[in-house]
């Protein structure tokens, strides 16, 4: 089903005004959580690499 551009426009603003957005304080604390989760999974990732790597240096020696 096609609508025209005005209708889709005016119902893209009212679906909008729906929207809760976050506060300053949560975007900063949320976005400090995603940082430090990226953070422990890279360093995890990188410990695990590093190890199997090593495992991997002595079978093929």
């Amino acid at each position: 089903m096609a609508t025209s551009p005005i209708t889709f426009l005016k119902e893209v603003q009212d679906e909008l005004r729906k929207v809760v957005w976050p506060t300053k304080d949560e975007v900063i604390r949320l976005t400090g959580v995603v940082i430090l989760i990226s953070l422990i999974v890279g360093l995890f990732l990188g410990g695990a690499d590093f190890v199997f790597t090593k495992i991997m240096e002595i079978f093929i020696k």
